[in-house]
């Protein structure tokens, strides 16, 4: 709270000031001409193709239906480890759900999703994709294209349908290979080179 006294002065210290007529502001539209910076920074960008760096197809797959069972594993994984897989018994660490996203969106989520699952040292993780049952044609898009794109990548050991309690056909059960990290690991803890 200021006092009577402390406004007076304040008055008086104020009563030569007079308002500025013309508003002190900057100009800011933007220049409607191109510069010539602007117009090589454009031709750059469009010259310059694009580089993907990801693997995963985007061409047509077969098609699946609702209900089948997708599985699949890398020549060198021991059965009773892809059976464990298949049963569901080893733990989820982690979790992608593919709903309500686009074929494109699925592909570059997919990538990102299985490196880092390796970069952290993820080994057994699920995918929701979805069953399909609700299109027209019946046929299930995203676990089609999932059943093409993790035999592509490397990192990916197996994968399996999940159990019904984990969304059966609607989801995948996938093995991640170790990182050369975790590999290393191993191999100084029980003295193997």
């Amino acid at each position: 709270m200021t006092t009577k006294e402390e406004r007076l002065s304040f008055l008086e210290e104020m009563k030569d000031v007079r308002r500025i007529k013309k508003p002190n502001r900057a100009d800011i539209k933007a220049p409607k001409d191109l510069t010539p910076g602007h117009l090589e920074r454009q031709r750059a960008a469009t010259a310059r193709p694009i580089i993907d760096r990801n693997p995963l197809t985007s061409d047509m797959v077969e098609p699946l239906k609702a209900h089948d069972v997708l599985e699949w594993m890398r020549p060198g994984v021991q059965h009773g480890v892809f059976r464990k897989l298949r049963l569901g018994q080893y733990p989820i660490e982690a979790r992608l759900d593919l709903h309500r996203m686009t074929v494109e969106e699925a592909r570059r989520e997919v990538f990102t999703f299985i490196g880092d699952c390796v970069r952290y040292g993820l080994r057994s993780v699920i995918i929701l994709h979805g069953k399909g049952e609700r299109n027209p044609d019946g046929i299930a898009q995203l676990k089609s294209y999932l059943a093409t794109w993790l035999p592509e990548l490397n990192d990916v050991l197996a994968f399996h349908s999940a159990q019904k309690h984990h969304g059966g056909t609607g989801a995948v059960y996938v093995m991640v290979r170790k990182s050369e990290r975790d590999k290393q690991n191993n191999r100084e803890r029980h003295g193997s080179r």
